[in-house]
């Protein structure tokens, strides 16, 4: 990243902004971001809520490179991505994957805090009942411990899982449940998302031999450039995800996917169709389940009728300020 752009420019370029969501998603039903135009571009900075300022000035960074650096060159054009299902009933399965284009990929969320297993197996059930040819996938966010992962690996494994995303919360554990899963022959790869985005060292899950694959996010990881870095390091399979972002986002989750030397698996990033609105009249969602590579520009318009209280843009921008001293130190 070149050098951080002034603390008082940021500021007066940011918009902030509060989209409606189809379905409840990580307890929420609006989605917040602060958004801001550079030289290069334009770049999101909506780190979730509860995150304190060392982990959300990744987020930042991100949003700093998208905005005055661009992106790096793409070696494809285009990038293959999953329908993501929430952690909904199974009468509502039908009518959210209705909202996605070409569900040739489905990610179903499990391990849902208040939700049993018995409701995360009638969920992917109704996903192979309706979609027969799909490659499905389960993503648990760390829900639950070894029994329960191990419990619901094999209630679910006959559903043809193409990969478990972060069953466990420690890189300890994945290694576990992974060495587990093979001894019992399921023949489910396990992923890892938290264990790479949130540890100080991402590099660790990939030298425990914990996981098969890694999911990586640009926002979370400090940007496009700083992720591409840790696929080389980590010598894994990558799957580009998103963290529920606007179109801005989503299109610098596509840059990275698109810059990937190696794209094996569909990408996390379609979860535009989540929202039931955007801050730009052509949103980034995809065609025939893929995301063609365009420039995304937010909508003046639209950046008005989403704009959050008075309130809730002091709390943002006091948040952008103390990230960018976070960003500051790290720097000096």
């Amino acid at each position: 990243m070149t050098e951080l752009p002034d603390l008082e420019e940021l500021v007066n370029a940011s918009h902030v902004v509060s989209l409606p969501m189809r379905v409840q998603f990580r307890g929420v039903r609006h989605r917040e971001a602060l958004l801001f135009q550079g030289p290069a571009g334009w770049g999101e900075f909506s780190p979730f809520l509860e995150y304190g300022s060392s982990e959300a000035s990744s987020w930042l960074r991100a949003a700093i490179e998208a905005a005055w650096d661009g992106y790096p060159h793409p070696v494809r054009d285009e990038v293959p991505v999953n329908a993501t299902l929430p952690a909904v009933g199974q009468d509502q399965v039908e009518s959210v994957l209705a909202a996605y284009d070409a569900t040739h990929t489905v990610k179903v969320k499990v391990a849902e805090k208040g939700q049993d297993l018995a409701q995360d197996v009638a969920r992917v059930a109704e996903v192979r009942r309706l979609l027969p040819d799909a490659a499905i996938r389960i993503d648990a966010n760390a829900g639950w411990n070894h029994q329960e992962a191990m419990a619901a690996l094999e209630a679910l494994a006959g559903f043809g899982l193409q990969y478990a995303e972060q069953p466990v919360d420690s890189i300890e554990g994945l290694a576990r449940v992974r060495e587990e899963v093979a001894r019992r022959g399921l023949g489910v790869l396990i992923a890892a998302d938290e264990s790479v985005r949130k540890e100080s060292d991402p590099l660790a899950v990939a030298r425990a031999g914990a996981a098969d694959l890694i999911i990586i996010k640009a926002q979370p990881l400090g940007g496009v450039r700083r992720a591409l870095q840790i696929v080389a390091d980590a010598g894994l399979p990558a799957v580009v995800s998103s963290a529920l972002d606007t179109s801005i986002g989503l299109r610098q989750g596509a840059a990275l996917a698109a810059a990937l030397p190696e794209l094996p698996y569909a990408c996390g990033l379609a979860t535009g169709s989540l929202f039931t609105s955007d801050i730009t009249t052509d949103r980034f969602v995809a065609v025939n389940g893929a995301l063609q590579l365009r420039q995304i520009v937010a909508d003046p318009e639209l950046l008005r009728d989403h704009a959050v209280s008075s309130e809730r843009k002091a709390w943002w921008l006091a948040r952008l300020v103390e990230c960018y001293r976070e960003l500051l130190g790290t720097e000096q």
